[in-house]
């Protein structure tokens, strides 16, 4: 296919948002476009690495804008896309849709097999925390699961980032690390995964690893992992999603339902 030019898509956002917007980047290429991206380069070079990027950039960089593109997306308050629907809509299906294209896309990142390390493989890796405690549950929880599993014969490792780091504290078991590309490399040979509403469990589920999404004040159905093994772990109450708005009771976080609901899935 003769290559349509360049695209210029720029979106600020934290991990798991940006990996919703993959889909995007991979439908552009489809089309025939060079695609440059200018948002979080922690999670960008996951993009490149799949094949659905050629550049990205942290910012405008005054030699990015004197470059010239067919096409320039802005996914921002005054841009070209707003970054949030009104209504709740899957975020993939939302950039597409706002732009005409395909809403087929890969629901496994293309990361080639060579790179992939074994540092995590037969480990069901449970991540506790997220980008915001309002979206964790209790820490017994995670605990609590880890002794279920444990007790099938599973072997569990805690994973801590930045916002686990009462982890470290805690004198608990854990691998910790900072580097997203040696993460993804090493979490896509996980028996499975457990988290909140969280980057990593959207990384996790996009590997293509069996992932146990815990969502509580949070929308599962606008925020939904992409994959094709993801397992949503949410109460029903009429009162959710409520985020960023959150309760002090915070009763769809609840430790012994959520328990219930994953003993219930039946999978292990």
């Amino acid at each position: 296919m003769a290559s349509k030019g360049k695209v210029l898509v720029y979106r600020r956002g934290a991990i798991g948002d940006t990996l919703l917007t993959f889909p995007l980047f991979e439908a552009l290429k489809k089309e025939g476009y060079i695609v440059y991206a200018v948002g979080n380069t922690d999670v960008l070079p996951i993009a490149k690495l799949s094949g659905f990027l050629d550049k990205f950039y942290t910012e405008l960089y005054p030699n990015l804008l004197e470059e010239t593109f067919e096409r320039k997306i802005f996914i921002s308050k005054e841009g070209t896309i707003e970054p949030f629907p009104k209504e709740r809509v899957w975020l993939p299906y939302y950039y597409l849709k706002a732009l005409n294209l395909p809403l087929e896309f890969s629901k496994k990142l293309k990361i080639p097999e060579p790179l992939l390390k074994e540092d995590f493989k037969n480990y069901v890796v449970i991540q506790p925390g997220s980008g915001s405690p309002f979206k964790n549950p209790p820490f017994s929880l995670f605990a609590r699961l880890k002794d279920f599993l444990e007790g099938k014969g599973y072997k569990v490792l805690f994973l801590a980032g930045p916002n686990e780091t009462f982890l470290l504290k805690s004198g608990i078991l854990c691998y910790y690390t900072e580097d997203l590309i040696d993460l993804a490399l090493k979490l896509a040979k996980a028996k499975a995964f457990i988290g909140n509403d969280s980057g990593i469990t959207h990384l996790a589920s996009y590997l293509g690893v069996e992932t146990f999404a815990i969502f509580g004040p949070s929308d599962e159905i606008t925020f939904h992992p992409i994959g094709e093994k993801v397992h949503i772990i949410s109460l029903d109450l009429s009162c959710r999603p409520c985020f960023p708005k959150v309760c002090s009771e915070r009763t769809c976080l609840k430790e012994d339902e959520l328990f219930e609901i994953f003993i219930s899935l039946g999978i292990f």
